[in-house]
Protein backbone atom coordinates (compact mmCIF):
# COMPACT_ATOMS: atom_id res chain seq x y z
CA UNK A 1 0.00 0.00 0.00
CA UNK A 2 1.30 3.10 -0.83
CA UNK A 3 2.89 5.54 2.22
CA UNK A 4 0.48 8.58 2.89
CA UNK A 5 2.84 10.25 5.18
CA UNK A 6 3.84 12.81 2.78
CA UNK A 7 0.09 14.42 2.36
CA UNK A 8 -0.23 14.27 5.84
CA UNK A 9 -3.25 11.48 5.45
CA UNK A 10 -1.73 8.20 6.88
CA UNK A 11 -4.43 5.00 5.67
CA UNK A 12 -6.03 3.30 8.65
CA UNK A 13 -7.29 0.22 6.53
CA UNK A 14 -5.58 -2.71 5.20
CA UNK A 15 -5.49 -3.62 1.79
CA UNK A 16 -6.96 -7.50 1.15
CA UNK A 17 -4.87 -9.69 -1.41
CA UNK A 18 -5.78 -13.17 -1.99
CA UNK A 19 -3.25 -15.27 -1.72
CA UNK A 20 -2.01 -17.60 -4.61
CA UNK A 21 -1.92 -21.20 -4.45
CA UNK A 22 1.96 -23.11 -4.19
CA UNK A 23 0.85 -26.02 -6.20
CA UNK A 24 -1.80 -27.91 -8.33
CA UNK A 25 -1.82 -30.47 -5.04
CA UNK A 26 -2.85 -27.51 -2.99
CA UNK A 27 -5.33 -26.53 -5.69
CA UNK A 28 -6.65 -29.13 -5.29
CA UNK A 29 -6.24 -29.95 -1.40
CA UNK A 30 -8.18 -26.65 -0.80
CA UNK A 31 -10.94 -27.23 -3.58
CA UNK A 32 -13.41 -28.68 -1.34
CA UNK A 33 -12.74 -26.35 1.58
CA UNK A 34 -12.78 -22.94 -0.66
CA UNK A 35 -16.27 -25.07 -1.57
CA UNK A 36 -17.62 -25.40 1.95
CA UNK A 37 -16.36 -21.97 2.49
CA UNK A 38 -18.73 -20.28 0.15
CA UNK A 39 -21.26 -22.49 0.96
CA UNK A 40 -21.42 -21.23 4.27
CA UNK A 41 -20.90 -18.02 3.79
CA UNK A 42 -23.51 -17.76 0.91
CA UNK A 43 -26.18 -19.12 3.66
CA UNK A 44 -25.17 -16.56 6.49
CA UNK A 45 -25.55 -13.42 4.25
CA UNK A 46 -28.31 -14.76 2.02
CA UNK A 47 -30.51 -15.59 5.15
CA UNK A 48 -33.95 -13.22 5.67
CA UNK A 49 -33.47 -14.03 9.48
CA UNK A 50 -30.45 -14.88 11.12
CA UNK A 51 -29.03 -18.43 11.12
CA UNK A 52 -26.98 -20.49 13.77
CA UNK A 53 -24.07 -23.31 13.12
CA UNK A 54 -26.71 -26.00 13.42
CA UNK A 55 -29.19 -24.16 11.30
CA UNK A 56 -26.77 -24.50 8.26
CA UNK A 57 -25.24 -27.75 8.82
CA UNK A 58 -29.36 -28.61 8.64
CA UNK A 59 -29.94 -26.27 5.13
CA UNK A 60 -26.47 -27.71 3.76
CA UNK A 61 -25.74 -31.46 4.93
CA UNK A 62 -22.71 -30.57 6.30
CA UNK A 63 -21.95 -31.56 9.62
CA UNK A 64 -22.19 -29.72 12.39
CA UNK A 65 -18.29 -29.75 13.33
CA UNK A 66 -17.48 -28.56 9.60
CA UNK A 67 -19.38 -26.10 9.60
CA UNK A 68 -18.42 -24.84 12.93
CA UNK A 69 -14.60 -24.91 11.88
CA UNK A 70 -15.32 -22.87 9.00
CA UNK A 71 -17.68 -20.44 10.48
CA UNK A 72 -14.87 -20.12 13.17
CA UNK A 73 -12.29 -19.05 10.08
CA UNK A 74 -14.56 -17.14 8.63
CA UNK A 75 -15.02 -14.89 11.94
CA UNK A 76 -11.26 -14.82 12.37
CA UNK A 77 -11.29 -13.39 9.13
CA UNK A 78 -14.01 -10.85 9.53
CA UNK A 79 -16.69 -12.11 7.09
CA UNK A 80 -18.91 -13.18 9.29
CA UNK A 81 -19.83 -12.27 13.02
CA UNK A 82 -21.79 -13.86 15.77
CA UNK A 83 -24.53 -12.31 16.99
CA UNK A 84 -26.61 -12.23 20.84
CA UNK A 85 -27.46 -15.76 21.50
CA UNK A 86 -31.41 -16.78 21.57
CA UNK A 87 -33.03 -19.85 22.95
CA UNK A 88 -35.03 -21.30 20.71
CA UNK A 89 -37.26 -22.75 23.73
CA UNK A 90 -35.47 -26.01 23.43
CA UNK A 91 -33.01 -27.66 25.81
CA UNK A 92 -29.42 -27.25 25.41
CA UNK A 93 -27.29 -24.07 25.22
CA UNK A 94 -28.69 -21.04 23.49
CA UNK A 95 -27.84 -20.81 19.72
CA UNK A 96 -25.46 -18.63 18.13
CA UNK A 97 -26.71 -16.35 15.44
CA UNK A 98 -24.58 -16.03 12.49
CA UNK A 99 -24.47 -12.59 10.79
CA UNK A 100 -22.40 -10.83 7.88
CA UNK A 101 -19.85 -8.83 9.71
CA UNK A 102 -20.17 -5.04 9.97
CA UNK A 103 -17.22 -2.59 9.68
CA UNK A 104 -14.17 -5.36 8.75
CA UNK A 105 -13.89 -5.54 5.09
CA UNK A 106 -15.39 -2.42 2.75
CA UNK A 107 -14.96 -1.75 -0.66
CA UNK A 108 -14.48 1.51 -2.98
CA UNK A 109 -16.92 1.93 -6.27
CA UNK A 110 -16.15 4.66 -8.27
CA UNK A 111 -18.65 5.68 -11.39
CA UNK A 112 -17.94 8.01 -14.39
CA UNK A 113 -21.31 8.76 -16.07
CA UNK A 114 -21.92 11.51 -18.82
CA UNK A 115 -23.59 14.03 -15.88
CA UNK A 116 -22.11 12.83 -12.63
CA UNK A 117 -18.35 11.30 -10.51
CA UNK A 118 -19.32 9.65 -8.17
CA UNK A 119 -17.31 7.42 -5.13
CA UNK A 120 -18.49 5.24 -2.16
CA UNK A 121 -17.40 3.12 0.59
CA UNK A 122 -19.44 -0.02 1.35
CA UNK A 123 -18.83 -2.50 4.06
CA UNK A 124 -20.17 -6.35 4.00
CA UNK A 125 -23.50 -5.22 5.29
CA UNK A 126 -24.49 -2.77 2.39
CA UNK A 127 -23.76 0.21 4.74
CA UNK A 128 -22.78 3.29 2.86
CA UNK A 129 -19.36 4.19 5.23
CA UNK A 130 -19.21 7.47 3.36
CA UNK A 131 -19.78 8.63 -0.37
CA UNK A 132 -19.16 11.73 -2.84
CA UNK A 133 -20.67 12.77 -5.88
CA UNK A 134 -20.16 15.73 -8.23
CA UNK A 135 -22.78 16.71 -10.78
CA UNK A 136 -21.26 17.94 -14.55
CA UNK A 137 -20.89 17.48 -18.03
CA UNK A 138 -18.23 15.42 -19.83
CA UNK A 139 -19.55 14.83 -23.13
CA UNK A 140 -16.41 14.69 -25.23
CA UNK A 141 -14.44 15.33 -21.98
CA UNK A 142 -10.47 14.73 -22.20
CA UNK A 143 -9.74 11.24 -20.35
CA UNK A 144 -7.10 11.47 -17.59
CA UNK A 145 -8.36 14.67 -16.29
CA UNK A 146 -11.61 12.73 -15.41
CA UNK A 147 -10.06 9.61 -14.75
CA UNK A 148 -7.62 11.08 -11.85
CA UNK A 149 -10.36 13.16 -10.61
CA UNK A 150 -12.87 10.34 -9.38
CA UNK A 151 -9.91 8.69 -7.94
CA UNK A 152 -9.28 11.64 -6.09
CA UNK A 153 -12.22 11.79 -5.21
CA UNK A 154 -11.87 7.98 -4.10
CA UNK A 155 -8.88 9.02 -2.31
CA UNK A 156 -10.44 11.41 -0.44
CA UNK A 157 -12.71 8.70 1.09
CA UNK A 158 -10.34 6.46 1.91
CA UNK A 159 -9.20 8.88 4.44
CA UNK A 160 -12.54 8.57 6.68
CA UNK A 161 -12.28 6.36 9.53
CA UNK A 162 -11.93 3.10 8.33
CA UNK A 163 -9.16 1.96 11.15
CA UNK A 164 -8.43 -1.50 11.17
CA UNK A 165 -10.61 -2.44 8.70
CA UNK A 166 -10.03 -4.29 4.76
CA UNK A 167 -9.91 -3.11 1.51
CA UNK A 168 -11.63 -6.05 -0.82
CA UNK A 169 -10.77 -4.15 -4.18
CA UNK A 170 -11.98 -1.25 -6.54
CA UNK A 171 -14.42 -1.40 -8.84
CA UNK A 172 -14.65 1.56 -11.21
CA UNK A 173 -18.49 1.67 -13.42
CA UNK A 174 -18.13 3.16 -16.84
CA UNK A 175 -21.06 4.50 -19.60
CA UNK A 176 -19.66 2.58 -22.67
CA UNK A 177 -18.38 -0.97 -24.78
CA UNK A 178 -16.29 -2.60 -21.67
CA UNK A 179 -13.76 -5.46 -22.09
CA UNK A 180 -13.89 -6.86 -18.54
CA UNK A 181 -10.94 -9.41 -18.65
CA UNK A 182 -9.18 -6.69 -20.08
CA UNK A 183 -10.24 -3.79 -18.13
CA UNK A 184 -10.85 -1.89 -21.22
CA UNK A 185 -13.19 0.94 -22.07
CA UNK A 186 -13.36 0.45 -25.87
CA UNK A 187 -15.38 2.57 -26.38
CA UNK A 188 -18.20 5.25 -24.74
CA UNK A 189 -19.55 7.60 -27.63
CA UNK A 190 -21.14 10.32 -25.21
CA UNK A 191 -17.74 10.74 -23.53
CA UNK A 192 -16.16 10.93 -26.87
CA UNK A 193 -13.36 8.23 -25.18
CA UNK A 194 -11.63 5.11 -27.14
CA UNK A 195 -9.43 2.42 -25.68
CA UNK A 196 -9.52 3.64 -22.37
CA UNK A 197 -7.26 1.61 -19.57
CA UNK A 198 -7.82 3.62 -15.85
CA UNK A 199 -6.54 0.70 -13.61
CA UNK A 200 -3.22 1.87 -13.71
CA UNK A 201 -4.00 5.99 -13.00
CA UNK A 202 -6.36 4.78 -10.69
CA UNK A 203 -4.37 2.71 -8.73
CA UNK A 204 -1.86 5.40 -8.71
CA UNK A 205 -3.96 8.04 -7.12
CA UNK A 206 -5.79 5.44 -4.27
CA UNK A 207 -2.88 3.51 -3.63
CA UNK A 208 -3.53 0.33 -4.12
CA UNK A 209 -2.16 -2.56 -6.16
CA UNK A 210 -3.28 -2.32 -10.14
CA UNK A 211 -4.72 -6.16 -9.44
CA UNK A 212 -7.57 -5.22 -7.11
CA UNK A 213 -8.74 -2.39 -9.49
CA UNK A 214 -11.75 -4.03 -11.37
CA UNK A 215 -13.98 -2.16 -14.26
CA UNK A 216 -17.48 -2.37 -15.45
CA UNK A 217 -20.10 -1.03 -17.86
CA UNK A 218 -22.21 1.34 -15.81
CA UNK A 219 -25.53 -0.37 -16.54
CA UNK A 220 -24.19 -3.73 -15.46
CA UNK A 221 -23.28 -2.09 -12.05
CA UNK A 222 -25.89 -0.62 -11.07
CA UNK A 223 -28.25 -3.90 -12.30
CA UNK A 224 -26.39 -5.42 -9.50
CA UNK A 225 -26.88 -2.83 -6.96
CA UNK A 226 -31.05 -4.14 -7.87
CA UNK A 227 -30.50 -7.64 -7.96
CA UNK A 228 -28.93 -7.12 -4.59
CA UNK A 229 -30.24 -5.99 -0.87
CA UNK A 230 -27.01 -5.32 0.51
CA UNK A 231 -23.59 -7.98 -0.69
CA UNK A 232 -24.37 -11.61 -1.55
CA UNK A 233 -27.93 -10.77 -0.26
CA UNK A 234 -30.23 -11.29 -3.11
CA UNK A 235 -33.41 -9.06 -3.65
CA UNK A 236 -37.02 -10.46 -4.09
CA UNK A 237 -37.22 -9.12 -7.63
CA UNK A 238 -35.75 -12.12 -9.31
CA UNK A 239 -34.90 -12.08 -13.32
CA UNK A 240 -35.57 -8.50 -15.08
CA UNK A 241 -34.18 -6.47 -17.66
CA UNK A 242 -33.03 -2.71 -16.06
CA UNK A 243 -33.37 0.14 -18.83
CA UNK A 244 -31.29 3.14 -17.38
CA UNK A 245 -31.72 6.29 -19.13
CA UNK A 246 -28.99 9.39 -19.36
CA UNK A 247 -27.72 10.96 -22.18
CA UNK A 248 -27.27 7.40 -23.60
CA UNK A 249 -29.42 4.55 -22.80
CA UNK A 250 -27.94 1.32 -21.56
CA UNK A 251 -29.78 -2.22 -20.02
CA UNK A 252 -28.58 -5.18 -17.97
CA UNK A 253 -30.61 -8.48 -18.43
CA UNK A 254 -29.94 -9.95 -14.66
CA UNK A 255 -31.05 -13.69 -13.96
CA UNK A 256 -30.12 -15.30 -10.85
CA UNK A 257 -28.66 -11.86 -9.23
CA UNK A 258 -26.28 -11.33 -11.83
CA UNK A 259 -25.41 -9.15 -14.63
CA UNK A 260 -25.23 -11.41 -17.97
CA UNK A 261 -23.13 -9.31 -19.74
CA UNK A 262 -22.15 -11.85 -22.97
CA UNK A 263 -18.76 -13.53 -23.88
CA UNK A 264 -16.62 -10.41 -24.08
CA UNK A 265 -19.05 -8.14 -21.55
CA UNK A 266 -20.53 -6.14 -24.08
CA UNK A 267 -24.49 -6.85 -23.50
CA UNK A 268 -26.87 -5.26 -23.33
CA UNK A 269 -26.19 -1.91 -25.74
CA UNK A 270 -30.14 -1.45 -26.18
CA UNK A 271 -29.48 2.44 -26.82
CA UNK A 272 -27.50 1.37 -30.07
CA UNK A 273 -30.89 -0.85 -31.20
CA UNK A 274 -31.84 0.67 -34.48
CA UNK A 275 -35.19 2.03 -34.24
CA UNK A 276 -35.12 3.57 -38.20
CA UNK A 277 -32.41 3.70 -40.41
CA UNK A 278 -33.20 6.68 -41.99
CA UNK A 279 -32.94 8.25 -38.44
CA UNK A 280 -31.11 11.10 -36.81
CA UNK A 281 -27.28 10.19 -36.28
CA UNK A 282 -26.36 9.38 -33.01
CA UNK A 283 -22.92 9.43 -30.86
CA UNK A 284 -21.58 6.34 -31.87
CA UNK A 285 -21.95 7.07 -35.64
CA UNK A 286 -24.88 5.39 -37.16
CA UNK A 287 -28.06 6.32 -37.66
CA UNK A 288 -31.88 6.02 -36.07
CA UNK A 289 -30.79 4.50 -32.93
CA UNK A 290 -33.37 4.12 -29.69
CA UNK A 291 -30.93 6.69 -27.76
CA UNK A 292 -31.11 9.34 -30.72
CA UNK A 293 -34.96 9.51 -30.17
CA UNK A 294 -35.37 8.56 -25.51
CA UNK A 295 -31.94 9.32 -24.51
CA UNK A 296 -32.31 12.68 -21.96
CA UNK A 297 -31.19 15.19 -24.47
CA UNK A 298 -33.13 13.88 -27.56
CA UNK A 299 -35.95 13.77 -25.75
CA UNK A 300 -36.02 17.30 -23.91
CA UNK A 301 -35.35 18.50 -27.74
CA UNK A 302 -38.23 17.12 -29.19
CA UNK A 303 -40.66 18.47 -26.45
CA UNK A 304 -38.87 21.84 -26.29
CA UNK A 305 -37.34 22.02 -22.63
CA UNK A 306 -34.15 22.14 -20.95
CA UNK A 307 -33.64 19.12 -19.23
CA UNK A 308 -35.99 16.46 -17.43
CA UNK A 309 -37.27 18.70 -14.64
CA UNK A 310 -38.85 20.99 -16.85
CA UNK A 311 -40.11 18.24 -19.34
CA UNK A 312 -41.71 16.94 -16.07
CA UNK A 313 -43.28 20.54 -14.88
CA UNK A 314 -44.52 20.52 -18.45
CA UNK A 315 -46.33 17.22 -18.15
CA UNK A 316 -48.21 18.61 -15.19
CA UNK A 317 -48.74 21.38 -17.26
CA UNK A 318 -50.54 19.53 -19.93
CA UNK A 319 -48.12 21.05 -22.57
CA UNK A 320 -49.18 19.51 -26.01
CA UNK A 321 -45.79 19.57 -27.18
CA UNK A 322 -44.54 17.96 -24.08
CA UNK A 323 -47.20 15.41 -24.22
CA UNK A 324 -46.59 14.41 -27.32
CA UNK A 325 -42.89 13.96 -26.81
CA UNK A 326 -43.11 11.50 -24.12
CA UNK A 327 -46.29 9.86 -25.85
CA UNK A 328 -43.89 9.27 -29.27
CA UNK A 329 -41.30 7.65 -26.90
CA UNK A 330 -42.90 5.77 -24.82
CA UNK A 331 -44.14 4.06 -28.25
CA UNK A 332 -41.00 3.86 -29.62
CA UNK A 333 -39.18 2.33 -26.41
CA UNK A 334 -42.25 0.16 -26.27
CA UNK A 335 -41.33 -1.55 -30.03
CA UNK A 336 -37.80 -1.77 -28.45
CA UNK A 337 -38.33 -3.46 -25.46
CA UNK A 338 -41.08 -5.43 -27.15
CA UNK A 339 -38.08 -7.43 -29.21
CA UNK A 340 -35.97 -7.41 -26.45
CA UNK A 341 -38.32 -9.10 -24.02
CA UNK A 342 -39.69 -11.67 -27.20
CA UNK A 343 -35.66 -12.27 -27.57
CA UNK A 344 -34.84 -12.82 -24.35
CA UNK A 345 -37.82 -14.38 -22.60
CA UNK A 346 -37.89 -11.78 -19.87
CA UNK A 347 -41.21 -10.82 -18.40
CA UNK A 348 -40.24 -7.79 -15.96
CA UNK A 349 -38.44 -4.64 -16.83
CA UNK A 350 -37.24 -1.56 -14.77
CA UNK A 351 -36.71 1.69 -15.70
CA UNK A 352 -34.27 3.84 -14.31
CA UNK A 353 -32.26 7.22 -14.82
CA UNK A 354 -34.50 9.74 -16.26
CA UNK A 355 -36.58 7.24 -17.67
CA UNK A 356 -37.43 6.30 -14.65
CA UNK A 357 -38.42 9.60 -13.26
CA UNK A 358 -41.02 9.89 -16.46
CA UNK A 359 -42.17 6.31 -16.01
CA UNK A 360 -45.77 7.62 -14.76
CA UNK A 361 -46.17 8.84 -18.49
CA UNK A 362 -44.22 6.73 -20.17
CA UNK A 363 -45.18 3.52 -18.66
CA UNK A 364 -49.22 3.08 -20.44
CA UNK A 365 -47.43 3.93 -23.87
CA UNK A 366 -44.67 1.15 -23.25
CA UNK A 367 -47.56 -1.27 -21.60
CA UNK A 368 -49.68 -0.52 -25.13
CA UNK A 369 -46.99 -2.05 -27.32
CA UNK A 370 -45.68 -4.73 -25.18
CA UNK A 371 -49.31 -6.42 -25.26
CA UNK A 372 -49.35 -5.80 -28.55
CA UNK A 373 -46.13 -7.17 -29.61
CA UNK A 374 -44.97 -9.52 -27.17
CA UNK A 375 -45.79 -13.08 -28.60
CA UNK A 376 -46.10 -14.57 -24.41
CA UNK A 377 -48.34 -11.51 -23.70
CA UNK A 378 -51.18 -13.37 -23.27
CA UNK A 379 -49.78 -16.14 -21.22
CA UNK A 380 -47.55 -14.26 -18.94
CA UNK A 381 -48.33 -11.03 -16.83
CA UNK A 382 -45.74 -8.53 -18.19
CA UNK A 383 -44.85 -5.77 -15.44
CA UNK A 384 -42.86 -2.22 -16.43
CA UNK A 385 -41.91 -0.69 -12.89
CA UNK A 386 -39.52 2.38 -12.31
CA UNK A 387 -36.92 3.45 -9.99
CA UNK A 388 -37.06 7.28 -9.81
CA UNK A 389 -33.90 7.64 -8.37
CA UNK A 390 -31.59 5.32 -9.39
CA UNK A 391 -28.37 7.92 -9.14
CA UNK A 392 -25.38 6.08 -7.41
CA UNK A 393 -26.83 2.99 -8.12
CA UNK A 394 -23.84 1.91 -10.59
CA UNK A 395 -21.53 3.20 -7.82
CA UNK A 396 -22.96 1.55 -5.19
CA UNK A 397 -23.04 -1.98 -7.62
CA UNK A 398 -19.67 -1.39 -8.55
CA UNK A 399 -18.63 -1.67 -4.78
CA UNK A 400 -20.62 -4.97 -4.29
CA UNK A 401 -18.66 -6.52 -7.13
CA UNK A 402 -15.66 -5.74 -5.60
CA UNK A 403 -16.87 -7.26 -1.97
CA UNK A 404 -18.73 -10.32 -4.31
CA UNK A 405 -14.93 -11.47 -5.28
CA UNK A 406 -14.22 -12.03 -1.92
CA UNK A 407 -17.37 -13.90 -0.70
CA UNK A 408 -17.77 -15.85 -3.87
CA UNK A 409 -14.74 -17.62 -2.73
CA UNK A 410 -13.03 -16.23 0.76
CA UNK A 411 -10.60 -19.05 0.71
CA UNK A 412 -7.55 -17.44 -1.09
CA UNK A 413 -8.81 -13.86 1.35
CA UNK A 414 -8.35 -15.58 4.27
CA UNK A 415 -5.54 -17.48 3.87
CA UNK A 416 -3.50 -13.57 3.26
Amino acid sequence: MRDDTERGDVASYRVGHPAPEDSADAVRQSSLRSLNLATVIQRVFGATQMLSRADIAADTGLTRSTVSRLADDLIAGGLIAESEPHNDGHRGRPAVPLTPAPGTWFALGLEINVGRLSACLIDLTGHVIAEEVRVCDLRDSDVEPVIAEVAEMGRRLLAKPCAGMTLAGVQVALPGLVDVDERVLLRAPNLGWWNVRPSETVAQIVGVDVSLIGVGNEADCAAEAIAWDAPARPSDLGEFLYVSGEVGIGSALVTAGRAMTGRHGWAGEIGHVCVDSAGPVCACGATGCLEAYVGQAALSAAAGTRDTDELIARLHEGDPRALAAVEAAATTLGVVLAGALNLLDVSQVILGGHLGRLAPHLIPGIDAELRRRVVAAPFETLAVTSLPDDRGMACVGAAYLALHRVLNDPAPWLAS
